[in-house]
């Protein structure tokens, strides 16, 4: 049986030292690891990967396929409004595209939407109902 979990995520990058520079910019520190066709950033207990487009298509296994984004969005949750607008700054700093100004939503959080330099999502949220771990964690409830 697999336990539930996610040990990688790969972003497919069309221009890898952009998109290394982009993440550096936003204070992530690159791992010894990478190597000049692989950028790896770790997370607590994940590795996020920045990959060119072409060979993550090729590594998959299906060369010819043409990888888009948007259709995912990545998230860091927070524990304050303030905490989200500061993030939501420093990745427009970077170089991020503003998509959604951090605002008060629907389902009673802040939240907004920005994308890196290749259109992948990511969102800086505060959900009141999750709280976080002094590692940042979100601790998901058992029932609403």
């Amino acid at each position: 049986m697999t336990p539930q979990r996610i040990s990688v995520i790969t972003l497919g990058c069309s221009d890898l030292a952009r998109s290394r520079a982009f993440y550096k910019a936003l204070g992530w520190r690159e791992a010894p690891a990478s190597q000049e066709a692989v950028a790896f950033f770790r997370l607590p207990g994940q590795v996020l990967t920045l990959f060119g487009r072409a060979a993550l298509a090729a590594d998959q296994g299906r060369p010819d396929a043409a990888l888009g984004t948007g259709a995912v969005t990545l998230a860091q949750n927070f524990a304050t409004e303030a905490a989200v607008d500061a993030a939501f700054a420093a990745a427009l700093a970077a170089g991020a595209t503003a998509l959604k100004p951090p605002e008060t939503v629907f389902w009673g959080g802040y939240s907004g939407y920005w994308a890196d330099p290749d259109g992948h999502v990511w969102e800086m949220a505060m959900n009141p109902f999750w709280p976080l771990d002094d590692a940042g964690a979100v601790t998901l409830p058992e029932a609403p």
